[in-house]
């Protein structure tokens, strides 16, 4: 299983823009394929903030759930 690489402001403002693109993607409704791909992309950000891991960050080994350490 992975570790959490999203912290708390960061799946905030993921779960924010996922509602902002299913709001989009709602308008959009009379352009299907449009629609599809925005919804998919929002459902991106929504699984990423709920589940607090994000491949990307993985791949890029950031992490956004812990404070950086202080040099000595």
């Amino acid at each position: 299983m992975s570790t959490r690489n999203v912290g708390w402001r960061d799946a905030g403002i993921r779960a924010f823009i996922g509602v902002a693109l299913l709001i989009v993607s709602a308008i959009f409704q009379d352009r299907p394929l449009v629609a599809l791909g925005i919804g998919f992309l929002a459902l991106v950000f929504l699984g990423t903030a709920l589940f607090g891991t994000c491949p990307l960050y993985t791949l890029l080994r950031l992490d956004t759930a812990r404070p950086p350490r202080k040099a000595v």
